[in-house]
């Protein structure tokens, strides 16, 4: 194209083109001022030099990347093709190209930054008619218009809000940037981004669709309203190990993966069989009982409950409407079941003997037909290691609760401290094992010296909770101190935890003015104060758990001097949430706990009663008008004792456990699908954390670094689940 008029402009700086000058990269003092919200049209009428032939030499850079590949992507494929004009970044990142079209930049990142093998390569882009600076906030800008078919403009106002950034400042480098504040956010979004990116390049492969795989990791924006439904104490294996596709039970399952290690004893030998169900495999009062006789002699290998031959030949069917016994699933009991990724010490560990084992065929749940509707996650594990205490803390805080002196002579939690044997590294090997402990698990179940709810003393003085302690506040299983204030429970018992301070992901959107709630079956029944609504905590018709309310053990809903907060962020169930999600008034983030009766849990739930209810939440939630918008959660808090084969990726000292099942439903769940991607609960934190660009909480960090320490990739934030070209 030739520009027929003269131009009697003068010349334009170095730096500097019509749509503006980029920030002088010798003064990082200086606020970067970039136009942004141009037309494409004026880029592309002005990509000659006037009255020449010359293309317009396009300045800019790649803040971070020296020797980044930079092209014109003229088939805006998110790839650098040959016959593209292209150049590379020098050691400041900047760089010079002649041409018009959409920016791009190919690079790797550090070594140390992912783990090996783990994916490296990320690609950089710039939409038309903005700046040429190329970064993370760019790509997902352009990402977010391709997703909305949205004008740079509105993304750009948009993001720039969501990020809590002026739209001048939303694609400067934030080294550049003199607000401490803004520099920190704009910080914060471009690093949780840059993994991101490289997991759409990887899954985008060498031929892949870049652009659809950036699309659905980065434009997070398309889902309003977030549901996680927090169900209990179920394996993956145990109710999905069957399902088509995915990584299911070893030698049953045709896509299963990785090897069954066979069940050992305490002394590590291999079991010839494994133990029978101490007690029995049902729960007293069902309408069938098996006995511990009748488990005697099983096979060492998963079997399945509801044999419809009976469970070891006996007979008697139990099926998914007949509650088991309960199985434990304590913190060191599961670090030691893990035994290191090989899951050969269920049987042995466990005080339900070989039910551990079992497994069910899950076709006939409503909740298998909604994972083949949309999608099942067949590589996501707990958060922490042991029960549902813990478990629930961890969906929150992505931390373990602390006990302050515990060891202290008046301490009321002095005897609550676990006695643990430790390497001379100094890491857990067992539990100190009782006098009476047996030679052999099939003799009878492990015994220990002291079991405890409190880690010892750690290198920096403190005392965690990872086995259940009731919440300070009502509802609670410790009543309150006789003469006392009825709304707190008696700070002077062992099993009351003290008020939490730690951040949780409530603190963090509520510091962005992002609305949240946690709802719970049978709150307000049990939370009544009356000698009848004590009745329905761990007992009575709703089997309320005080321990699954994660929020009431924190000092932020103390129901005296945060009386406000707390009615707005713990809600009641049936008095709430129905009427919330009919209305269309869900807050953005809403958790929903189901009452004890319908979430379960072995030993007091089975599974029939609980999955027609979740899937009659959902089809609820299908008809809300929120639903165009909504990305629903369905997962357990922990393995309730059961038995996984999938190896546990190495982390910290809390997790992750046991793999447990997940399934995503959405407009924009893909279909049919099972999901590969490495998760644990904390991907329920880290969606969060970057739908609405929040501040990570420490323990996500810690877990990501700890998993990249023993060679394993982080865990992923539940996006490749998703597809917003739908």
């Amino acid at each position: 194209m030739r520009i027929l008029a003269p131009d009697r402009r003068p010349p334009m700086a170095p730096g500097c083109t019509i749509l503006g000058c980029l920030p002088d990269p010798t003064n990082a003092m200086k606020p970067a001022t970039l136009v942004v919200g141009l037309l494409a049209s004026l880029v592309a009428a002005c990509a000659l030099t006037p009255g020449t032939d010359t293309p317009i030499a396009v300045r800019g850079e790649v803040p971070g990347f020296a020797g980044a590949t930079v092209c014109l992507d003229r088939n805006a494929n998110a790839r650098c093709d040959a016959g593209e004009p292209s150049t590379v970044a020098d050691a400041a990142g900047r760089f010079e190209l002649a041409g018009r079209g959409e920016l791009l930049a190919e690079a790797d990142l550090d070594a140390h930054a992912v783990a090996p093998g783990g994916p490296r390569r990320i690609v950089l882009r710039a939409p038309a008619g903005a700046s040429a600076v190329l970064g993370p906030v760019s790509t997902e800008l352009v990402a977010l218009m391709q997703a909305d078919h949205s004008t740079l403009a509105d993304a750009t106002t948009g993001l720039a809000r969501r990020i809590g950034v002026p739209e001048a400042d939303l694609l400067a480098p934030p080294g550049r940037i003199a607000d401490a504040r803004v520099r920190r956010a704009l910080q914060t979004e471009n690093a949780q981004l840059l993994p991101r990116i490289a997991a759409a390049v990887a899954a985008a492969g060498a031929t892949g669709d870049r652009p659809s795989e950036l699309r659905n990791r980065l434009a997070l924006d398309a889902i309003r309203t977030l549901v996680v439904i927090y169900a209990e104490n179920r394996a993956f294996d145990t109710l999905f190990g069957l399902y088509p596709g995915a990584n299911g039970v070893p030698g049953v399952n045709p896509s299963s993966v990785g090897p069954y290690h066979p069940q050992r004893d305490f002394d590590g030998s291999v079991l010839p069989v494994l133990p029978p169900a101490w007690g029995g495999l049902t729960a007293p009062g069902q309408p069938v009982t098996l006995t511990q006789a009748q488990t005697t002699g099983l096979p060492n290998r998963p079997f399945r409950i509801d044999d419809p031959q009976g469970v070891n030949g006996s007979g008697v069917v139990v099926g998914p409407a007949i509650t088991t016994r309960d199985l434990v699933h304590r913190y060191y009991t599961n670090r030691a079941q893990i035994d290191g990724g090989r899951n050969d010490g269920f049987a042995a560990w466990s005080d339900a003997g070989g039910l551990t084992m079992g497994y069910y065929d899950g076709s006939g749940l409503k909740l298998w037909q909604l994972a083949r509707r949309y999608t099942l996650a067949d590589n996501f594990f707990m958060g922490a290691f042991g029960g549902s205490f813990l478990n629930h803390q961890y969906l929150v805080c992505a931390c373990a609760p602390v006990y302050p002196n515990a060891d202290a002579a008046d301490s009321p939690a002095k005897d609550s401290i676990a006695r643990i044997e430790v390497d001379a590294q100094g890491r857990f090997k067992r539990l100190v094992p009782a006098a009476t402990m047996p030679a052999s698990v099939l003799v009878g179940p492990p015994r220990y010296l002291h079991d405890g709810t409190l880690t010892p003393k750690d290198a920096d003085g403190l005392f965690h909770a990872v086995n259940t302690m009731q919440p300070p506040y009502q509802p609670s299983y410790v009543p309150p101190a006789a003469g006392g204030d009825a709304r707190y429970a008696d700070a002077t018992r062992a099993s009351t935890l003290p008020p939490q301070t730690q951040r949780t992901i409530g603190d963090a959107l509520s510091a962005r003015g992002i609305g949240w709630a946690w709802y719970a079956g049978g709150w307000n029944a049990a939370g009544a104060g009356t000698p009848q609504a004590r009745e329905q905590i761990y007992g009575g018709t709703l089997q309320f758990q005080p321990h699954h309310q994660p929020f009431n053990y924190y000092a932020a809903f103390d129901p005296a001097t945060h009386a406000a907060a707390r009615a707005e962020h713990l809600k009641d169930f049936d008095a709430s949430f129905l009427h919330d999600a009919a209305a269309g008034t869900l807050p953005p983030v809403a958790f929903y706990k189901p009452q004890g009766n319908l979430n379960q849990h072995p030993g007091y739930a089975n599974l029939t009663d609980g999955d027609a209810h979740i899937a009659a939440v959902i089809e609820r939630l299908q008809h809300s008008p929120q639903w165009p918008h909504m990305l629903i959660v369905v997962t357990y808090d922990e393995n309730g004792g059961f038995y996984d084969h999938a190896a546990v990726p190495a982390g910290d000292r809390w997790g992750p456990g046991t793999r447990i099942p997940a399934i995503l439903i959405s407009p924009f769940a893909r279909k049919g699908y099972v999901d590969k991607t490495p998760y644990d609960t904390g991907s329920v934190l880290r969606f969060v954390t970057h739908r609405w660009s929040l501040e990570p909480l420490p323990g996500i960090a810690e877990r990501d670094a700890a998993l990249l320490r023993h060679g394993q990739a982080p865990m992923g934030d539940l996006s490749g689940a998703l597809d917003f070209g739908r």
